[in-house]
């Protein structure tokens, strides 16, 4: 299942260890975005460390992605097949990738049932994007229980840095998302032997 992204502050010192290697001939990013200087301006900075491929729209996007590629990043606002559809769409292929969504969109409670990995709010840079990058990689080397925590953490702190606690209180959505952060959270301590660094990687994670 593929995983977007959105890259919130929390996870940002999560994603600093542990390191994977990677290279041009091995890792592949698509970059999709309906504005071209845009899709060539992320491709350009990706391209430092990266195999790049780019589309512009969703329909290219889904004839680009496939089992070679290895993280998305996906524009959500597109005319015709937004990000949302292709997002959905990358899924139900069974098309194992992570996927950030990079977007002007501030997240909404929408956001908590979408399978993405994190959450990136234009405009951003281009070490935003390869840390982004890396990070996603990384999260390659967990298991599902641990990708599935750093996702729904990713989600929680997105809602958290929009809304304000009147209103995340007020969904009840979002209660179910903080309970299963915290489900998840006690289960990845079970497991933290298989993590070099594991309580370093989550130590700057915001309580509840």
């Amino acid at each position: 299942m593929c995983r977007y992204v959105s890259l919130s502050p929390a996870l940002r010192t999560a994603r600093e260890v542990p390191k994977v290697q990677t290279t041009a001939d091995t890792t592949t990013v698509l970059v999709v975005d309906d504005e071209r200087d845009v899709a060539e301006l992320y491709s350009t900075w990706l391209a430092t460390e990266y195999e790049v491929k780019s589309a512009h729209d969703g329909t290219e996007a889904l004839d680009a992605v496939d089992h070679s590629v290895d993280v998305v990043f996906l524009d959500r606002q597109m005319p015709v097949m937004s990000g949302d559809e292709v997002l959905a769409a990358i899924e139900e292929r069974g098309i194992d990738c992570r996927v950030v969504m990079v977007t002007a969109v501030d997240p909404d409670f929408d956001i908590i049932d979408m399978p993405f990995d994190d959450y990136i709010t234009k405009p951003v840079t281009g070490s935003e994007l390869l840390e982004t990058a890396e990070s996603m990689l990384t999260r390659d080397s967990y298991d599902e229980k641990l990708q599935e925590y750093f996702s729904m953490a990713s989600k929680k702190a997105a809602l958290e840095s929009e809304k304000n606690p009147l209103e995340l209180d007020a969904h009840e959505e979002y209660r179910d998302v903080s309970q299963r952060v915290e489900e998840l959270r006690e289960q990845a301590d079970q497991t933290a032997t298989e993590i070099d660094d594991f309580e370093s990687a989550f130590r700057d994670f915001p309580d509840g």
